[in-house]
């Protein structure tokens, strides 16, 4: 009964393996479908972001009590599952605990560790529930995530965790129970810092059946993690994997600093020097492309902020524009961008190779009246809590709109005009540009 016990958990482990194995590169791969881009600077600063920004959760704590609920969270998802490897092995090996012999007494202080972790998260995730589905705070439950699917990706990850931390608490309860009993295969470990108070509720129970709830409280909870570990790269939850990568390549550069289009620079200065002008442009190169009209004109770097974004709302509840009543939504236009490039990726696997079908990422994901509303005050990537810049995406995005389309206002383009021919916003003559600027 054991070895088919190990069988059949070694097949249901390699096949969640493979799963998540197809997707994550099925993900990486479309991340990729964006523009190469260089990222200067000292490689120690960055490592100090991804401790301060991704594990440490800096900026949740300008908001304490949600930042203290996420981090007992995160924290305990990403410490409790240092217990998998334990019982990983114990599912390849037909093992029961097998790192106790060996820890001794520690081993009690880790599993103390682990269930005061997995009952702050269980406590936490039924805030988070309360929160969404009765309190209902204002940015998670107005605007682009009022319903739909992305309210319910949050409330079924929310459950998922508090089912998993009970059957793990349950799962000791009964595993203490048995060690009373003297039960074969137990070790004994001793009384557990949170499921020993729980124990006295399976009190009654025969042998055999406490084995039976242990047994299926600790496939449900394996089942449940493996099952968890294959939606993650459906859900907004990929965060908790793609955040790390995200603060590593955040910018070190100051707040709102924008780069210039280097083919624009380049034209410039062949204008004014044309002895700099390169001759060896072959006569059928393309033409060079300005901003970005669809995902693939993108950097790399926003296609991750795009899965790495949280939907939390921070960066939307920050934005002037959509707090004044503006259509300009920063949480919708880093999932817009993502449902593009996932749109991308299926019509790649469908085909080998992309296929033009009709759409693009300006006009038929964000439209023009969104990105106008843009006031690029960098509001929204100061308040997302993983590094996220929606303004990035905005500012291309826009680029393609003007220097591609000619789709600008009036206004603007009158503007252009005056600064085109005569280097100031203003009507005037550059020798009275030249005495203005002198006066």
């Amino acid at each position: 009964m054991l070895i088919v016990q190990q069988i059949a958990f070694i097949i249901l482990l390699l096949a969640a393996s493979f799963i998540f194995y197809k997707k994550i590169s099925s993900i990486r791969r479309n991340i990729f479908l964006g523009k190469d881009q260089d990222f200067p600077g000292d490689s120690s600063r960055r490592w100090k972001n991804v401790l301060l920004l991704a594990l440490g959760q800096k900026k949740m704590f300008k908001r304490m009590t949600p930042a203290i609920l996420h981090f007992f969270v995160y924290a305990g998802f990403i410490i409790i599952n240092v217990e998998m490897l334990e019982i990983v092995l114990d599912g390849v090996l037909g093992t029961h605990r097998l790192f106790a012999p060996f820890l001794g007494s520690f081993y009690n202080l880790l599993l103390g560790l682990f269930e005061f972790l997995a009952l702050t998260v269980l406590v936490s995730c039924l805030i988070f529930l309360i929160r969404r589905n009765i309190t209902k705070v204002k940015r998670l439950s107005t605007g682009d995530l009022a319903g739909g699917w992305p309210k319910t990706d949050a409330n079924l990850i929310l459950i998922t965790e508090v089912v998993l931390m009970s059957l793990l608490l349950i799962m000791n309860a009964c595993d203490y129970n048995l060690q009373q009993l003297n039960a074969g295969h137990y070790t004994q470990t001793g009384p557990y810092l949170v499921s020993q108070h729980i124990a006295p509720l399976f009190s009654g129970l025969s042998e055999g059946a406490l084995v039976a709830v242990e047994r299926s409280a600790w496939w449900l909870h394996i089942a449940g993690v493996l099952a968890f570990l294959n939606y993650l790269p459906y859900s907004k939850h990929l965060h908790i994997v793609l955040a790390f990568p995200n603060a590593y390549y955040a910018p070190l550069e100051p707040a709102g600093k924008m780069h210039n289009m280097e083919d624009i620079q380049n034209e410039v200065l062949y204008a004014m020097e044309p002895d700099k002008a390169p001759t060896d442009v072959p006569a059928d190169a393309p033409m060079p492309k300005f901003g970005a009209k669809d995902v693939m004109d993108l950097s790399w770097k926003n296609l991750l902020d795009a899965y790495a974004c949280t939907e939390c709302g921070r960066c939307t509840a920050s934005c002037p524009a959509n707090i004044t009543g503006k259509k300009l939504s920063p949480r919708k236009i880093m999932m817009d961008t993502r449902d593009r490039v996932e749109e991308v990726g299926a019509n790649i696997d469908v085909n080998k190779s992309f296929v033009e079908d009709g759409k693009s990422l300006l006009h038929d994901y964000i439209s023009v009246e969104e990105l106008r509303a843009c006031t690029s005050c960098n509001a929204c990537v100061e308040a997302c809590p993983v590094s996220i810049n929606p303004l990035d995406i905005i500012l291309e995005l826009r680029r393609n709109l003007y220097m591609e389309e000619s789709n600008v206002p009036q206004e603007w383009m009158q503007m252009s005009n005056n600064i085109e021919n005569n280097m100031a916003p203003w009507k005037m003559s550059p020798s009275d540009r030249d005495a203005w600027a002198h006066s």
